[in-house]
């Protein structure tokens, strides 16, 4: 293991990760100018291979959902960081998901909302993935929703392979007939 980098708040935390492309990035949910979640959003749309770790005082089912939701491959509680953090690491970078374990017994009683990482639906996909797919929703083509989203043609259209993959779609009308069954999910 080696650190590439480091920031002091979320914006040069993306920079970083954009710059060096490292194995995995480790977040802090507190950052000033940019959030940990803001800044997982960023690092995912820019590069989307780096894998996520929060490092957080949060307890709160709520954010350890919307880490989850992001894609993030670890959860680390500070207070239990000294001896989870290398283990955490360990466990990423070998596929693997790691949450403190305080946070493990809130996992294994059901009590979290939707799916956990690794099971096919709109929770899998990342938040440009969930607009795009919305959009498709809306009966837009590929063209206008690059135009909305200020993006490239070609860039939508592999947010759509993407998203097809993701949620083990086939067959050309596979991804409108998604969009349209689940609308009502992507509000």
């Amino acid at each position: 293991m080696q650190v590439v980098g480091e920031a002091a708040h979320g914006r040069a935390a993306v920079a970083q990760v954009e710059s060096l492309k490292p194995d995995i990035v480790i977040l802090d949910v507190d950052m000033p100018d940019l959030d940990g979640f803001g800044a997982a959003r960023a690092i995912r749309n820019a590069v989307p291979n780096v894998q996520v770790i929060f490092l957080t005082v949060h307890r709160e089912p709520d954010a350890l959902n919307e880490a989850i939701e992001l894609g993030a491959k670890g959860y680390i509680l500070k207070d239990s960081a000294v001896s989870d953090i290398l283990s955490a690491i360990q466990a990423v970078a070998r596929g693997q998901h790691y949450t403190s374990p305080a946070m493990t017994s809130y996992l294994v009683s059901g009590k979290h909302s939707g799916p956990l990482p690794g099971e096919p639906g709109i929770e899998c996909l990342s938040p440009t993935e969930i607009r795009i797919l919305k959009l498709l929703s809306e009966y837009k083509t590929s063209k206008q929703i690059a135009a909305e989203l200020f993006i490239s043609p070609r860039t939508v259209q592999t947010h759509r392979a993407n998203i097809c993959q993701k949620l083990q779609l086939e067959g050309n009308h596979a991804l409108m007939k998604y969009a349209l069954d689940h609308k009502r999910d992507l509000t």
